[in-house]
């Protein structure tokens, strides 16, 4: 684990960073603070850049991107870069376009990853989340086994290297797995996994179908009003995690990053200031002992910071099973 550039192999060949720079930022950061971080970010030595439709900041992160190939800090084949398909573009004949949104957006030619967002189909169109005069949520009743073909041929055309799932559950990884004539099963499933939600049962189900488990909100979560419990714990307070830090002489956030890799999860770190990046990328550095992973899987509590309550009437909601 001493390789800046660890990664892992997914099941199409193609290899993941271990360490990814997650983009997403609530709106009242401006979008120019995205391509800044971004560029700090390959500086430090992040080569997984994690992005999606929905964030609204392809552009600035392509500029991020492309800058640091024309400086000659990396080359195209250097970055992987996920981007995710929205939720309202399900349908089968709108997935290609939706990639291509973001490609275009980005200025680049394909994309390494590409994920559904989210299983729950919404009603097309450009409102991101469309609700009726009531503020309940326009489903759109789409069978996911076809969004995946068209994901398939997204693949297929050269225009992503490789495709998963983000936010499902096991049965909906299965529908996946067990569709007739499954071409690619997905490489990964993108989830919020931290101390608070280890998700071991999603792990263990993925790594026995060679699907590897991302990490997102592996620090707890920003905090955002509009998805967060304000409520909730604040993870890198949790006093057992700071002891932890303090024995190994490391920040509570590291430890929780070392954590997931050591679990052989992909964990996505967010940061906009130039300290804390550079410092996440410490996170090679040091080992946590088997004693300490006990420790720390005991911290699990099933604290889920991102509900997404608006989508709890749809009948693809993920988050309703156990896992």
């Amino acid at each position: 684990m001493n390789s800046k550039h660890q990664h892992v192999e997914l099941n199409d060949g193609h290899f993941m960073p271990v360490l990814g720079f997650g983009t997403y930022a609530p709106e009242e950061i401006p979008k120019s603070k995205t391509t800044e971080a971004t560029k700090l970010a390959i500086d430090a030595g992040f080569r997984h850049i994690d992005s999606a439709y929905l964030y609204q900041n392809e552009e600035e992160v392509g500029l991020a991107i492309r800058s640091k190939i024309a400086d000659g800090t990396v080359k195209r084949e250097d970055i992987f870069y996920t981007s995710k398909l929205w939720c309202t573009f399900h349908q089968p004949q709108l997935v290609q376009s939706g990639l291509e949104s973001s490609l275009k957006k980005l200025q680049l030619d394909y994309v390494d990853l590409y994920l559904i967002h989210v299983p729950l189909s919404m009603k097309p169109g450009d409102v991101s989340i469309p609700t009726d005069e009531h503020g309940k949520l326009i489903c759109d009743t789409v069978d996911l086994c076809a969004t995946w073909e068209a994901m398939e041929k997204c693949k297929d055309a050269g225009l992503a290297k490789s495709i998963g799932v983000s936010n499902f559950n096991r049965r909906q990884l299965e529908m996946i797995l067990n569709k007739p004539g499954l071409k690619y099963k997905p490489v990964c499933n993108q989830v919020e996994c931290h101390l608070y939600l280890n998700q071991t049962k999603l792990l263990n189900f993925c790594k026995s179908k060679e699907i590897v488990l991302v990490a997102y909100s592996a620090l707890g979560s920003q905090r955002e009003k509009k998805w967060v419990d304000q409520s909730s714990p604040v993870l890198l307070e949790d006093p057992v995690l700071c002891a932890l830090a303090k024995k190994h002489q490391r920040s509570p956030a590291l430890i929780a990053l070392r954590y997931q890799l050591q679990r052989g999860v992909v964990v996505l770190a967010k940061s906009f200031s130039e300290k804390r990046i550079q410092e996440n990328m410490q996170v090679f550095e040091f080992q946590l002992t088997p004693e300490d992973m006990k420790v720390l899987d005991g911290l699990n509590r099933n604290v889920r910071y991102i509900t997404f309550n608006i989508g709890t009437t749809h009948p693809n909601y993920p988050f309703s099973d156990e896992y």
